[in-house]
């Protein structure tokens, strides 16, 4: 790990107090009123947020990382994978520049995509990506989930959410023009829509017009988010939202092969480009859309009663063509095939050809309640829940593997270095080998039930939640019954030090049968966690500093021993330290970030694609005497990551990237800002993969934008 960030990160947290992440300002009871005064808000606590509660982050023994929509806007975020770069432990860009997913990991495990404590997103490339455009924050809970979430993944989850209507929140449109001919429009309108403010109404509209980094490969999109709350009185809000998304692009992950990226050709020289486009014009395409439906709720019974819930329709679906590079062996491996030299250098590649209409439907709903009361010097906060979700999805699709190269038909190799499109396969051969794969369908409902304790300093949290889910494959039927249970201990010190300690596991269904005809098992995560949170209230910051250690079982036999096959033998293990917070000296707010990682499968190897360590630190400077002048600068450090299997052994290298902004607020309704993400354009690797191909990573991005307020 680069150490000089690491020690500006630590130096940034130890000398000086700090504050509670998301909302500081519940404060220890014996904070003075001076150090109130200068206590600042980051984040919003909701019933819809991660936690699904409003107690104060600083009390509860788990890790929660929150960017605001003005930490994305400082830092230029310009997609959901670029929200997380920030943040200790996580990876936003895994898979290096993406326009057909936002690949997010915590704690070296990929993590599930949920909007207002619902999930979002089920199955594979079905549905149109999140726009950071329309969030108010993006919140990621680490670790273990399963008791306020049922089953996904140990690593966490990140929740955004939705911008939705508010009083004397104001109006705005945004242009932005930046590199790679990347056009948008943003319009943000908020206002009451009734005399008496009972009915409010907010429309957030996004359109976008955009080339990228790699030659052919478009990223056009367009909005619409309408949203209406109704607040009969000062006890109770319905919110209902539709969110309508249409997006033409194409896919920017090209599998470039590790020969010319990671490893040198034979004649010891690279790709002179590696964000080379392996497509065919004409054929490939990434055309998403989705239509959204939410309704959000919230009633106060008493001062110490209220209920809330989220109920979600959404539907997605992709027309997916893609030609990619066929990377397992390349022309060298073909040359030996057939015995005789069918191209001149080792640059020419056989390509795969892929079609696929992706679907996806859901419906779900999640209600709380929360009750607050007292059983002696106890305190309590408990929530009770219920959760009821249906998905239904449908990938049906053809894939022509090595183009035909592999029987002799070598008219669709393409040279890498200097690429001549040969057109795709006739549609007829995509129709001869088109599978309409049966339609997947789960259904799950889940009932949890969290108490937070307060007794004096002390702080208690237990957890527990049964679910019962159901999987139709369309060849197999399938019943899992899954009890998940959670714990934590914090005590909050009169210095603002709260020490913590907390258990939490998570489960995911397997479906099908082990060599003896039994139901296989879920897979199960633990997690064991134990940090500090250090808040005070001198000056504003936080700083938090966590281990953990994670282990997953019931995984595919590692051996792969034939009289055991599928017997759910194998484990994996992760452990790791993180520390993350934020301070600000009067003109001057910092965010450090650092966490390194030991992470191993099954079979020993380590967890592929996952950097062993990350850092990060962005500074936000807004001088006095300069009235609406903003400065920032951030550097963001990601360690090796490691492929591996008993073979071959790829290590892709470290990296570290910077990045700017420049802001000025000329007047109250017009601002301007420059962001510049990958300063100085560094070409570099995300990962490499085993089974042949890297990911380039994101090169230098600047974006100019004008926000008309009114």
């Amino acid at each position: 790990m680069d150490k000089t960030l690491i020690f500006l990160a630590i130096a940034s947290a130890l000398a000086t107090p700090s504050y509670a992440q998301n909302v500081v300002s519940d404060n220890l009871e014996n904070d003075n009123e001076k150090a109130i005064e200068k206590v600042e808000v980051v984040g919003t606590r909701s019933p819809f947020g991660a936690t699904k509660t409003n107690t104060p982050i600083v009390e509860l023994a788990r890790t929660i990382s929150i960017e605001t929509a003005l930490d994305l806007k400082q830092k230029g975020a310009l997609n959901l994978s670029q929200t997380a770069t920030y943040m200790a432990g996580v990876t936003g860009e895994s898979y290096g520049y993406a326009t057909r997913v936002d690949s997010v990991s915590s704690r070296g495990l990929s993590i599930p995509r949920y909007r207002d404590s619902i999930q979002e997103l089920f199955g594979s490339y079905n549905s149109t990506r999140a726009e950071v455009y329309t969030m108010e924050q993006v919140e990621l809970l680490k670790g273990p989930a399963s008791v306020l979430y049922g089953q996904g993944s140990p690593g966490g989850i990140v929740n955004y959410v939705s911008k939705t209507p508010k009083l004397n929140k104001g109006n705005e449109v945004v242009l932005s023009y930046g590199s790679f001919s990347r056009a948008q429009l943003g319009v943000d309108i908020n206002g009451s829509v009734s005399g008496d403010d009972k009915w409010i109404g907010r429309f957030v509209g996004l359109y976008r017009d955009s080339d990228s980094q790699v030659d052919h490969v478009t990223d056009d999109t367009h909005v619409l988010m309408p949203s209406l709350s109704f607040m009969p009185s000062d006890n109770t809000t319905l919110t209902l939202m539709g969110l309508f998304q249409d997006t033409e692009s194409d896919t920017a992950a090209q599998f470039i092969p590790v020969e010319g990226t990671l490893l040198p050709l034979a004649d010891g020289t690279y790709l002179p480009d590696q964000d080379v486009y392996t497509g065919e014009p004409g054929f490939n395409k990434f055309d998403t859309s989705s239509n959204q439906i939410t309704v959000l709720g919230e009633h106060y019974f008493d001062d110490t009663m209220s209920m809330s819930f989220t109920a979600l329709w959404r539907d997605g679906d992709a027309d997916y063509h893609q030609a990619w590079t066929a990377f397992t062996g390349g022309t060298r491996y073909l040359n030996a095939f057939v015995g005789a030299p069918i191209a001149p250098t080792d640059t020419f590649v056989p390509r795969t050809f892929y079609q696929a209409d992706n679907t996806f439907n859901q419906q779900a709903i999640d209600v709380r309640l929360s009750k607050q009361y007292a059983t002696g010097r106890l305190e309590h906060e408990l929530l009770a829940g219920v959760q009821y979700q249906a998905v239904e999805t449908d990938t049906n699709s053809a894939y022509y593997a090595g183009g035909g190269a592999l029987q002799g038909d070598f008219r669709y190799i393409l040279d890498l270095a200097n690429p001549v499109f040969t057109g795709a396969p006739d549609q007829s051969v995509f129709d001869a080998i088109y599978r309409d794969s049966p339609t997947q369908e789960v259904d799950d409902v889940g009932f949890y039930l969290s108490d937070q304790i307060a007794v004096e300093n002390w702080r208690f949290t237990l957890g527990l939640r049964h679910d019962r889910v159901e999987n139709n494959t369309g060849l197999i039927k399938q019943d899992d019954n899954q009890t998940s249970y959670s714990a934590g201990i914090l005590y909050r010190f009169e210095n603002g030090l709260s020490p913590y300690v907390s258990y939490a596991e998570s489960f995911e269904t397997v479906v099908g049968l082990d060599v003896n005809g039994n139901q296989l098992k879920p897979e199960e995560g633990r997690q064991y966690e134990a940090g500090i949170k250090w808040a005070f209230s001198s000056i504003p910051g936080y700083v938090t500093v966590a281990y953990y250690d994670i282990e997953i079982s019931n995984l595919p036999n590692p051996n792969s021993l034939p009289s055991e096959a599928a017997q759910q033998q194998g484990i994996t293990r992760l452990d790791g330290v993180e520390i993350e917070g934020r301070v600000t000296f009067d003109e001057v707010t910092a965010q450090f970030a650092a966490s390194s990682m030991n992470a191993e499968d099954p079979n020993g190897f380590a967890l592929s694609a996952q950097p062993d360590s990350n850092a990060s630190l962005w500074l936000n400077y807004e001088p006095a005497k300069l009235a609406g002048l903003r400065l920032g600068a951030g550097l963001r450090y990601v360690g090796e990551s490691v492929s591996e299997n008993a073979s071959i052994r790829y290590v892709t290298p470290s990296y570290t990237l910077a990045d700017l902004m420049l802001a000025y607020q000329f007047s109250d309704d017009i601002d301007v800002q420059l962001n510049v993400r990958n300063l100085t354009d560094k070409e570099y690797l995300t990962s490499c993969l085993t089974r042949g191909d890297c990911f380039p990573g994101v090169r230098r991005t600047i974006n100019a934008s004008v926000t008309y307020a009114f």
